[in-house]
């Protein structure tokens, strides 16, 4: 799959919790919301931590709290801001956009563009978690591995990585394009409408937050296998035929 013309970019859209100062006054008592599964993604920052320092990879990361601004979503997204800004005037909104959004993602953006610059395809691996239960749903994955399915070089890649798991890990539960459908809107498709398949390769890695929460040698074993198997994926060194039709499971 990889070849010496690629390079590596590890982010972390929703690492952290933070609130800035200027808006503390807008989650006053919400300590419980800003640690659940809304206010950050736990365990993303780790396992993007490991991956950048495995490939030897440039990373971007910020500890603003998604209830700030979702760093992951586009501007004029509904959920771009949550009920705790939305309400704020439009200047504030436009002064969190501008401090906080814009240079993420001019960061991001500068870093893929230099590289493509260069002459080289770019891998970029967005990492996110997962809470085991949402609105009283069950979500049946260990790991997900979101990718858009009309890109050939995303589809390839997430069909080998899950193929090198389940040789690494048989137990590993691993599902593509879930929870959630790798072509809906985040930082991916973005960069995706701005380089053709050719240029830019980006999967959002999603974690299953139950795993983070137990902690011990399940969650230290499930980051290094997750980048041994990537590493395999990315050398197409798979013995076994990759199955490529299936979507899902």
């Amino acid at each position: 799959m990889a070849s010496p013309i690629d390079s590596y970019l590890i982010t972390c859209e929703h690492a952290g919790n933070q609130i800035p100062r200027p808006w503390r006054g807008l989650f006053r008592g919400q300590r419980a919301l800003l640690e659940s599964h809304r206010g950050y993604d736990p365990g993303a920052l780790l396992m993007a931590r490991s991956l950048a320092a495995a490939f030897n990879a440039p990373f971007v990361t910020s500890s603003i709290s998604r209830l700030v601004v979702d760093l992951n979503r586009s501007i004029g997204h509904p959920r771009l801001f949550s009920a705790a800004t939305r309400s704020l005037p439009a200047t504030l909104r436009t002064k969190i956009v501008e401090l906080h959004y814009r240079p993420y993602r001019d960061q991001v953006e500068l870093l893929v563009g230099q590289s493509v610059a260069r002459g080289r395809r770019v891998i970029h691996i967005s990492s996110h978690s997962f809470t085991p239960e949402l609105d009283g749903k069950v979500r049946t994955a260990d790991v997900g591995l979101l990718y858009h399915p009309a890109r050939s070089g995303e589809v390839r890649l997430c069909a080998r990585w899950k193929a090198s798991l389940a040789a690494l890990a048989p137990g590993l539960r691993v599902r593509r394009n879930y929870p959630y459908a790798g072509k809906g809107d985040g930082l991916t498709s973005h960069l995706r409408r701005r380089y053709p398949p050719g240029a830019y390769v980006g999967i959002e890695l999603e974690i299953n937050q139950g795993i983070v929460f137990a902690a011990g040698r399940r969650w230290k074993a499930l980051r290094g296998v997750l980048i041994d198997s990537l590493r395999v994926a990315c050398d197409g060194a798979l013995s076994a035929p990759i199955n490529q039709r299936s979507k899902g499971h």
